[in-house]
């Protein structure tokens, strides 16, 4: 569909451009968005590498076991069958602490390993793997780390001044997934 959308917007602007007598306009916008695409990607991409190199400092030195020490309390209502001294709670504490980072893409890693370590082997997921994928998915972001890189790239005075809306309403929506995965986990196991 987006394949579709992508290739009926293309065709519209060559089209207008062509018929208004503005291919070069055209042209020049073309560049420029190639340009400013591929700032933006290396921009990215450096602040991906620095945090995925930091997590996995914190990986190695133990700080996730500390960290999964911290979360404990709000995971362990969350994850309730999950022993807290397993590779899948080490690698969920991981992913959540990556993506309240706001680093999505150094979160997935982890995630991926908190999957394989909570597959039960069977065609069906598990009440944890639905939670793992709701949380990933309704992310709290206390530091929106990819956005704030975008909104600096993009010529923002200020890129932090989003910060109390994002805190808010990722926590709202987080809070809200979590209640919603509580409530459809209850009525599934009571069929």
């Amino acid at each position: 569909m987006m394949n579709f959308l992508f290739a009926a917007m293309f065709f519209a602007s060559f089209a207008s451009a062509a018929a208004l007598g503005r291919m070069r306009e055209l042209s020049a916008a073309i560049l420029e968005g190639g340009r400013n695409a591929v700032e933006l990607l290396l921009t990215i991409a450096g602040s991906m590498a620095f945090f995925s190199g930091l997590m996995r400092i914190c990986e190695k030195s133990g700080v996730a076991r500390g960290l999964s020490r911290l979360l404990y309390p709000v995971l362990r209502w969350i994850f309730p069958q999950i022993d807290r001294k397993s590779e899948a709670f080490g690698a969920i504490s991981m992913n959540i602490a990556a993506n309240l980072l706001g680093i999505g893409n150094a979160a997935t890693p982890f995630g991926l390993r908190a999957m394989q370590a909570l597959d039960r082997g069977g065609t069906q997921a598990s009440e944890e793997q639905i939670a793992l994928v709701v949380l990933n998915t309704a992310s709290m972001q206390i530091l929106p780390a990819t956005l704030l890189t975008i909104r600096a790239q993009s010529g923002s005075k200020a890129p932090d001044e989003i910060l109390g809306a994002v805190l808010c309403a990722s926590g709202l929506t987080l809070l809200f997934a979590i209640l919603i995965t509580k409530l459809f986990a209850r009525l599934w196991r009571g069929r």
